[in-house]
């Protein structure tokens, strides 16, 4: 088994070397979602919203898959810093299994519920029929999806994350090339960008089969290691709660912004658009530091652990700073960009200049997420997380209240929890370390 030994050598080089890959494969991942958005919006907004509420469930599977992908990646981190081959092969076996099983079930209840599931929404016909459409034909393509997620985690914790981002790479040229052709030369519409979507994905698996292959290989893909499986889900649920949970408060808060008409609703897209390039930055060091701190853990290398969730917090803090800033000094350069119409320009500064004070705490906490994932213990950063973020939706009503701060309180409520979750995540992953 070939694998990159996270446990010997310079911290920085290593966290860096890791991190920019993955930051590449998160900015990919956002652009298959503004392809399709971006052809299916030549149709009309009738397909727009089609796609959105088709998106909505598939969205939710993700999260659910998190529980799988998670675990695992925790597990085979341990399983490989402490060279213990048969228990990586055990865990990558038992990930497969449990992770067909899954997709399998989801997949099934999206086939088969499918027009109930659009039918929430009580669109029109015609939405209501092409959200469907989509909705059935990438839940069928999650099969694809889930093991990509997978295949990438795996190749993570074995320190490798250039393969997947050249991996991801070759979907997204694929999917940039179909969709047109699909959509307007074949006149499939929306049916058309959603296989696109899927045979890009397909290709994907094929390749990850293929390169996965340079760094273990298993002599079954079905497990019957129970106990396996079970600890798996037992460290990954945590994330998977975590992540259904925040669907459901942004649909809360975003019923609270619909109050302040449609430019509020757009201003606040378009600052989560600018702010998810901050996420997508950090993400990748968190996914890094999930795995050096793993394989150190394994190992029990304690000083390593300490050194490494040191260098990761001083390389957040200058992503922090740097975005803090930008939000700070021109806010408006950069929403003028995706809007010109004067009054949701005005609401989009607003946003920026209120969340951009808790930028550098956002990059505190998901980047301690990804070290408590590393030794093990999911759990925690997700009950922070879920607490103070469900604080969110009672203070976003208290502050947003007319004699108070208006629309600005609900900026200033998401605000404050970051603020807070950026302190006490760090403050409890130190004292665990003790």
């Amino acid at each position: 088994m070939k694998k990159t030994d996270l446990t010997k050598g310079d911290i920085r080089k290593i966290l860096l070397s890791l991190a920019i890959p993955i930051m590449g494969s998160s900015f990919l991942q956002m652009i298959y979602g503004l392809v399709d958005m971006y052809w299916v919006g030549k149709i009309g907004s009738d397909a727009v919203a089609a796609v959105g509420t088709a998106s909505f469930f598939v969205n939710l599977g993700y999260a659910i898959n998190a529980m799988i992908v998670v675990g695992a990646g925790i597990k085979l981190s341990h399983a490989i810093g402490a060279k213990d081959l048969e228990k990586t092969k055990e865990y990558i076996v038992a990930a497969y299994t449990i992770n067909f099983l899954m997709a399998l079930s989801i997949i099934s209840i999206i086939v088969i519920f499918s027009k109930d599931l659009v039918k929430f929404f009580n669109l029109s016909s015609d939405v209501e029929r092409m959200a469907q459409v989509y909705l059935v034909v990438t839940g069928i393509g999650l099969i694809f999806k889930f093991f990509n997620f997978l295949y990438s985690r795996i190749l993570n914790s074995y320190g490798e994350s250039k393969i997947p981002f050249k991996i991801n790479s070759v979907g997204v040229a694929l999917n940039i090339i179909l969709d047109p052709i699909f959509i307007f030369i074949f006149d499939w519409g929306v049916f058309g960008a959603a296989l696109a979507t899927i045979l890009a994905e397909g290709v994907n698996t094929i390749l990850f089969v293929k390169k996965s292959k340079e760094y273990f290989k298993v002599d079954s893909y079905i497990s019957k290691n129970y106990e396996a499986m079970k600890e798996m889900i037992r460290l990954g649920s945590p994330i998977a709660i975590q992540r259904v949970l925040f669907t459901i408060f942004g649909i809360v808060m975003a019923k609270i912004i619909s109050r302040w008409g449609a430019d509020a609703i757009a201003a606040q897209k378009i600052g989560l658009q600018i702010e998810s390039i901050t996420f997508m930055t950090i993400a990748g060091l968190q996914g890094a530091i999930g795995s050096v701190i793993g394989q150190n853990y394994g190992a029990g290398l304690k000083d390593r652990i300490k050194e490494g969730y040191k260098t990761a917090m001083s390389m957040a803090t200058l992503i922090g700073i740097f975005t803090t800033v930008m939000f700070l000094i021109i806010p408006e350069t950069i929403v003028k960009i995706f809007v010109q119409k004067p009054e949701t320009i005005k609401i989009a500064v607003d946003y920026m200049k209120i969340i951009g004070v808790s930028q550098l705490f956002m990059c505190y906490e998901i980047v301690t997420n990804g070290a408590f994932s590393g030794i093990g213990k999911p759990k925690l950063p997700s009950i922070i997380s879920v607490i103070f973020t469900s604080l969110r939706i009672p203070l976003a009503f208290f502050l947003s209240r007319e004699e108070y701060l208006g629309l600005n309180g609900v900026w200033i409520s998401i605000a404050l929890s970051s603020i807070v979750k950026g302190i006490v995540s760090p403050l409890v992953f130190r004292k665990n370390l003790k």
